[in-house]
């Protein structure tokens, strides 16, 4: 412990001086954590199960837009989320994003079309935009900031057991009972956290940043959130359509995009300015190659290779153990002069995952290549996106907080749906609607060989990483 650390630490009353699982802190971190529980284990029990759900549903050209339309609505969340939790604290949009996560999950499961099944996405992606600001907030107000480093490790490590046993349970749920019961079944597991989180929240971290008085929320920034939601749907569609007329919807949604984002991102972002904004640039760089490379991963496994979709997603389950422990190493105070090189050095790993994966393409690879590249790759996005939230609460005013979450989740976001329309639209091009045409059962397929349309997806997102190293060289401001 450093000597301002020690004269930070005596400041703080000694019934404070714990750490996130003291007694003042446990049951907050208990059911922040748990949350965040929920939220893996629908990422990856999800992931796992939508090459079935778009098989059955006819939709695998749309597959992308699965994913998207989440990444999509949650932007407007997101904003939401960052005025509400200012204006009145975290605690109610916490509350209300759980309900319409849930409401999601169970319109996605009963639908009986692909374009319903993308509505309950986007219900879900809502709920997903404010809980993850609302939860940031919480971090930002309730703890000190000796602690968020480690609160932020902790949010990793919720991801290990969730992608151990997500993508196992989901597999055995698709193949034996159905892929619906993957989406029916999650909302069962909200009460848990919300019975833990919320009374904690209201007692630790509720009410105005600022003192007493309530600023009314910005309607300009309400009106930019869904300029920036609409237009990144708009350009989606344009991206899945790929007719001379989708160029229409494509500047529509263009033109609703550009002045959304320069209102809704700090100043300088597009330019990766340096300090916070290349902090919010960093973390849609970041999150935005990697998961629109991850979406194809199950697909490519399944439909290229013949693999169970249980097999498929555990081909990722390592990851959520190297990417809590890339989040731990990151929290030590020992690194914290190096955190830089740490996150160069994670997009680094990144970007060789991502271009390691389509090499299981070629038939004398063996398929765990996937999952060990995978291994590295999350160990590297365990350093850099815990390390983006550190940076970003350090550098925001507690009245500020909400709106600089809010941000920093806008840019992993809109960078999620952008790249994922890039890539669709590629794998569309390429061929890649027709493997639901070329496969006539799940367990039990014929692999169909559509390589390039694979390829085109998972090559640029590499080179996108590579661009993410080079803005951790501007994170600092000199």
């Amino acid at each position: 412990m450093t000597v301002v650390e020690a004269r930070d630490v005596a400041t703080v009353p000694s019934e404070e001086r714990g750490g996130v699982l003291s007694r003042t802190y446990r049951a907050l971190s208990i059911g922040i954590v748990s949350v965040v529980v929920v939220i893996a284990f629908e990422a990856t029990a999800v992931g796992t199960a939508m090459p079935v759900a778009a098989r059955e549903l006819g939709g695998v050209g749309l597959y992308a837009f699965a994913f998207s339309g989440y990444f999509t609505t949650s932007l407007f969340g997101m904003v939401l989320a960052g005025q509400w939790s200012d204006r009145d604290g975290p605690l109610a949009s916490l509350a209300s994003g759980i309900g319409a996560f849930a409401t999601g999950l169970l319109l996605s499961g009963t639908a009986g079309g692909m374009w319903m099944f993308i509505l309950g996405r986007a219900v879900q992606g809502l709920g997903g935009g404010l809980v993850i600001v609302a939860l940031y907030v919480v971090v930002g107000r309730a703890y000190p900031e000796r602690l968020r480093p480690a609160i932020m490790a902790a949010f990793a490590a919720a991801w290990v057991v969730p992608s151990v046993v997500g993508p196992l349970a989901a597999g055995a749920v698709t193949e034996h009972l159905g892929w619906r019961w993957v989406f029916i079944g999650i909302p069962a597991l909200v009460g848990v956290p919300l019975a833990l989180a919320l009374p904690q929240i209201r007692r630790r971290a509720s009410g105005h940043a600022a003192g007493d008085d309530r600023a009314p929320l910005d309607r300009r920034r309400i009106r930019l959130a869904f300029g920036i939601a609409l237009g990144a749907g708009l350009l989606q569609y344009a991206a899945q359509d790929l007719r001379p007329l989708s160029l229409v919807p494509a500047a529509a949604g263009a033109a609703l995009l550009v002045p959304a984002v320069r209102g809704l991102l700090p100043r300088g972002t597009c330019r990766a300015a340096r300090g916070l904004p290349s902090v919010v640039l960093l973390r849609g760089v970041s999150a935005g190659a990697f998961i629109a490379a991850e979406s194809f991963v199950p697909l490519m496994l399944v439909t290229q290779r013949g693999l169970s979709p249980t097999l498929a997603g555990l081909s990722l389950a390592a990851g959520g153990g190297t990417w809590a422990l890339g989040s731990w190493v990151q929290a030590r105070p020992r690194v914290e002069p190096y955190r830089d090189r740490l996150m160069f050095l994670g997009m680094l790993l990144v970007a060789a995952a991502v271009a390691a994966a389509p090499s299981v393409l070629i038939s004398a690879v063996p398929v765990w290549t996937v999952a060990v590249a995978w291994a590295f790759g999350c160990f590297g996005m365990g350093l850099v996106i815990a390390s983006t939230s550190v940076l970003l609460l350090h550098l925001s005013a507690p009245e500020e907080a909400g709106s600089n979450s809010a941000a920093l989740q806008i840019s992993d976001a809109l960078s999620n749906v952008l790249l994922l329309a890039v890539g669709g639209a590629a794998f569309a091009a390429l061929g890649g609607g027709a493997v639901a045409r070329t496969a006539t059962a799940v367990t039990s397929a014929t692999p169909s060989s559509r390589p390039a349309a694979f390829t085109v997806v998972f090559l640029p997102m590499a080179g996108v990483a590579l661009v993410g190293a080079w803005v951790t060289t501007r994170l600092r401001e000199r």
